[in-house]
């Protein structure tokens, strides 16, 4: 028995100037871009990946496994066609050789140039080389999914947490069905819809309202049998796409497909009118620290959303920090600042000068008119790392992560971490690895949307979401969407009737 694995993980936020090429494929690989083979399998195996777990289902079954690339970027802005066709090909080419079986750790997300479906365009590929061969593909939480994708593959299972601790797990559903399907014990068969609606991503999480009893029914019935597996997409609302949205897939036995269908109808019902909970309004940025900054304890963390880089920000917007620095919030840990050039400037000054720099601000944002403003800053080197740890939280447990080269500056009141490379904070590795206790500041600054969760969740004593700028906006009618399938909900106030059909 051959098994063909890939890793190909990319969310596209179309808004973002910042092109995707080859060599930005290197996160968890260790590698200046993606790690083929055995070295994909020593970044993988074991860890918090989808892959993982299919990894070890071809160990127990003494399986050949061919892991073709391990290739996972940071959002960021769209895909090369360079690059999506040098990471697609040697996929494609290896089930062109003849499998029994084709397990993709994917995240639904990505645009290429040329391919606003860039995933439904690799499981084209692959079914024109291998029309009857299973396909099974684990999808982030934040998928916005096609037709097309859904009519190439067999089996399909999203993350069901936000932040994402189950994807090890998710890649273990996907694999317990593909096994079923292989010993002929189901015939699945994909039910699907996609709703015309828009949610915030910080009001997606399947651990609270609105959409924890909508994942909560789902899982239930992936849990009693009902269907083979059941996922709800919450959608990257950053992607001007015509995919883009909640969607819903369950994979079924072919024999209960009519039950499936049923349950498709009551949980689209229940996202629908729902709507209006997943969108909320968020204050100026100035107002929420001037109110954080009367708090009189800590750790308090400070989530400065707009200018994420799990979505597509680049983490060089510098606002925020400008206006905490004017409020005199000190006491502070801050970072990691995306800055390439500050670096090595800092660098180059060496442990204990002092400098002064122009910190961020090198990103220019069309998108919503903002030109970057960097943050002139005199502080001393205290810290220079290779920017790499181990993951030790339950995001992504056991990846390795490279920051690049990082510098720590210390302000005088703050500690900013500047980076080579852009990564958000979801586990305190980022500061650990430079010396920094993050749980003895009163104020820890990072730029994150909710993955921030999965580390310094239970260390903070307050946490405030700030909604600087940037191109991770919560504001829909900032974004000039030219693409999106319309009408759709909150940018179309038009009367909505009873639950759309969806596609």
């Amino acid at each position: 028995m051959r098994f063909v694995l890939a890793l190909f993980k990319h969310e596209t936020n179309t808004f973002s100037t910042q092109p995707t090429v080859v060599q930005s494929f290197s996160r968890g690989s260790m590698y200046e871009g993606p790690c083929y083979g055995a070295d994909a399998v020593k970044a993988c195996a074991g860890t918090n990946n989808a892959v993982a777990a299919y990894l070890d289902l071809a160990r127990e079954l003494n399986a050949e496994v061919d892991f073709v690339i391990c290739a996972n970027a940071v959002p960021s802005g769209v895909v090369t066609r360079e690059a999506f066709d040098a990471i697609a090909r040697p996929i494609v080419e290896s089930a062109a050789k003849g499998c029994d079986a084709i397990m993709l750790d994917l995240h639904g997300a990505m645009v290429a140039d040329g391919y606003l479906d860039a995933e439904g365009e690799l499981l084209r590929r692959l079914r024109a080389v291998q029309p009857h061969t299973p396909i099974a593909v684990a999808l982030d939480f934040h998928a916005n999914l096609s037709a097309d994708f859904i009519q190439h593959a067999d089996i399909v299972t999203g993350y069901c947490t936000y932040p994402h601790i189950d994807v090890y797990q998710t890649g273990e559903r996907a694999a317990r069905t593909l096994l079923a399907m292989l010993e002929k014990r189901v015939e699945p068969t994909l039910v699907w819809r996609r709703l015309p609606m828009l949610t915030q991503i910080l009001n997606q999480s399947p651990s609270r309202r609105p959409m924890k009893d909508i994942m909560d029914l789902a899982l239930d019935a992936e849990r009693s049998g009902r269907v083979l597996n059941a996922s709800v997409f919450a959608g990257f609302p950053l992607a001007d796409t015509p995919y883009t949205g909640l969607s819903i897939v369950l994979v079924a036995d072919k024999e209960k497909e009519a039950d499936a269908i049923e349950l498709l109808d009551e949980l689209a019902e229940m996202a629908w009118q729902r709507r209006a909970d997943f969108i909320t309004d968020y204050e100026p940025f100035e107002q929420t620290l001037a109110k954080a900054a009367r708090l009189p304890d800590g750790p308090v963390v400070l989530a400065d959303h707009g200018d994420n880089c799990a979505s597509g920000g680049t983490t060089d917007e510098m606002s925020v920090l400008r206006e905490m620095m004017a409020l005199g919030m000190t006491d502070a840990v801050a970072g990691p600042y995306w800055d390439p050039a500050s670096v090595e400037s800092l660098i180059s000054a060496g442990m204990g000068a002092q400098c002064t720099i122009d910190l961020g601000g090198k990103t220019d944002m069309p998108a919503i008119n903002l030109r970057g403003k960097p943050l002139r800053l005199t502080g001393t080197v205290v810290n220079i790392t290779d920017g790499s740890y181990t993951v030790t939280g339950p995001m992504f447990t056991g990846m390795r992560i490279s920051l690049g080269r990082t510098v720590v500056l210390d302000t005088g009141g703050i500690l900013i971490l500047v980076s080579k490379k852009p990564q958000e904070p979801f586990d305190t590795g980022i500061f650990t690895h430079a010396g920094i206790q993050p749980e003895t500041k009163k104020y820890i600054l990072i730029k994150s949307k909710q993955h921030f969760l999965a580390g310094f969740g239970k260390l903070a004593k307050h946490i405030v979401m700030v909604a600087g700028p940037g191109v991770c906006g919560s504001d829909f009618s900032q974004f000039n969407y030219t693409k999106l399938e319309r009408p759709i909900f909150p940018l179309d106030e038009e009367g909505w009737g009873q639950t759309p059909n969806g596609v």
